[in-house]
């Protein structure tokens, strides 16, 4: 089988507007291989996560191995490769957290939602997952939900905060 040649699966196209995109992102790059990360945001903005398929496709817009494309979306914890829920909860657990009490934290969290890390709810609400560091130490514990940033969290906070996103 030829590298950039799908597996038998799940047929996968690309939209026009995402393809467009694609080609878009390519050009501000003299390597291709630059707008890969790109070409992956773009794909999960519009279907909410990177199916298989799309790392192929991708591959071809891009005129690169679908190795390099997978190695991208496998290296960056934010580009999902399943499913995920409506919402992404990324709670920190570095050392820094840890010192500041993401226990706590995370543990309010798998209660209210009844779910571990990795999981996602029942009725694909949330998304529940360990991230190594969320670049905001001095404010920890901190979690991200989404792309909104909520730091000196106590677990006595995390009901309220988590019924703010329907």
């Amino acid at each position: 089988m030829h590298e950039n040649q799908q597996p038998q699966t799940e047929a996968f196209e690309l939209s026009a507007a995402e393809r467009e995109a694609i080609e878009h992102e390519m050009h501000h790059y003299e390597d291709p291989r630059a707008a890969s990360i790109e070409a992956l945001k773009i794909v999960q903005k519009q279907r909410g996560w990177v199916p298989d398929g799309a790392i192929y496709e991708i591959a071809k817009v891009l005129g690169i191995p679908a190795s390099d494309v997978e190695g991208v979306a496998t290296f960056y914890s934010q580009i999902f490769r399943q499913p995920v829920g409506r919402h992404v909860i990324r709670y920190c657990d570095s050392v820094v957290c840890h010192i500041t009490g993401y226990q706590g934290i995370q543990a309010a969290i798998e209660k209210k939602l009844n779910i571990k890390p990795g999981q996602t709810t029942f009725d694909g609400r949330f998304t529940l997952l360990p991230t190594c560091c969320l670049g905001n130490c001095d404010k920890g514990p901190t979690m991200m939900i989404d792309e909104d940033t909520h730091s000196h969290l106590t677990p006595e906070a995390i009901p309220d905060l988590l019924e703010q996103y329907k």
